[in-house]
Protein backbone atom coordinates (compact mmCIF):
# COMPACT_ATOMS: atom_id res chain seq x y z
CA UNK A 1 0.00 0.00 0.00
CA UNK A 2 2.93 2.33 0.59
CA UNK A 3 3.76 2.46 -3.12
CA UNK A 4 0.33 4.01 -3.83
CA UNK A 5 1.41 7.17 -2.02
CA UNK A 6 4.39 7.82 -4.25
CA UNK A 7 3.95 10.50 -6.95
CA UNK A 8 4.85 8.08 -9.76
CA UNK A 9 1.85 5.91 -8.78
CA UNK A 10 -0.54 8.57 -10.03
CA UNK A 11 -1.27 6.59 -13.18
CA UNK A 12 -2.42 3.68 -11.03
CA UNK A 13 -4.45 5.73 -8.54
CA UNK A 14 -6.55 7.62 -11.10
CA UNK A 15 -7.85 4.61 -13.07
CA UNK A 16 -8.34 2.60 -9.88
CA UNK A 17 -10.30 5.48 -8.37
CA UNK A 18 -12.49 5.77 -11.45
CA UNK A 19 -13.19 2.02 -11.45
CA UNK A 20 -14.14 2.16 -7.77
CA UNK A 21 -16.46 5.13 -8.34
CA UNK A 22 -18.20 3.39 -11.24
CA UNK A 23 -18.50 0.25 -9.11
CA UNK A 24 -20.06 2.31 -6.33
CA UNK A 25 -22.64 3.69 -8.73
CA UNK A 26 -23.67 0.12 -9.61
CA UNK A 27 -23.96 -0.89 -5.96
CA UNK A 28 -27.17 -2.81 -6.59
CA UNK A 29 -25.10 -5.70 -7.91
CA UNK A 30 -24.09 -8.27 -5.27
CA UNK A 31 -20.31 -7.93 -5.51
CA UNK A 32 -20.28 -4.14 -5.70
CA UNK A 33 -21.20 -1.79 -2.91
CA UNK A 34 -21.41 1.78 -1.74
CA UNK A 35 -18.08 1.31 0.06
CA UNK A 36 -16.41 1.65 -3.34
CA UNK A 37 -17.57 5.24 -3.89
CA UNK A 38 -15.74 6.96 -0.99
CA UNK A 39 -12.67 4.79 -1.52
CA UNK A 40 -12.51 5.82 -5.18
CA UNK A 41 -12.96 9.48 -4.24
CA UNK A 42 -10.13 9.23 -1.72
CA UNK A 43 -7.81 7.75 -4.32
CA UNK A 44 -8.63 10.49 -6.81
CA UNK A 45 -8.40 13.21 -4.13
CA UNK A 46 -4.71 12.38 -3.72
CA UNK A 47 -4.13 13.79 -7.21
CA UNK A 48 -6.91 16.37 -7.63
CA UNK A 49 -6.33 19.38 -5.35
CA UNK A 50 -9.97 20.48 -5.60
CA UNK A 51 -11.11 17.25 -3.87
CA UNK A 52 -8.56 17.19 -1.05
CA UNK A 53 -10.33 19.52 1.38
CA UNK A 54 -13.84 18.03 0.95
CA UNK A 55 -12.50 14.49 1.36
CA UNK A 56 -10.53 15.50 4.47
CA UNK A 57 -13.71 17.01 5.94
CA UNK A 58 -15.68 13.87 5.10
CA UNK A 59 -13.09 11.65 6.77
CA UNK A 60 -13.07 13.82 9.91
CA UNK A 61 -16.88 13.85 10.00
CA UNK A 62 -17.03 10.06 9.68
CA UNK A 63 -14.38 9.58 12.36
CA UNK A 64 -16.30 11.85 14.77
CA UNK A 65 -19.56 10.01 14.18
CA UNK A 66 -17.87 6.64 14.56
CA UNK A 67 -16.42 7.74 17.91
CA UNK A 68 -19.83 8.94 19.10
CA UNK A 69 -21.42 5.67 18.00
CA UNK A 70 -18.81 3.63 19.84
CA UNK A 71 -19.26 5.68 23.00
CA UNK A 72 -23.04 5.18 22.92
CA UNK A 73 -22.63 1.45 22.35
CA UNK A 74 -20.17 1.10 25.23
CA UNK A 75 -22.56 2.83 27.69
CA UNK A 76 -25.24 0.16 27.15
Amino acid sequence: MRWLRHPQSRWVRLPAGMVLIVGGVFSILPFLGLWMLPLGLMLIAADVPMLRRPMARLIMWAADHLDRYRMRRSKR
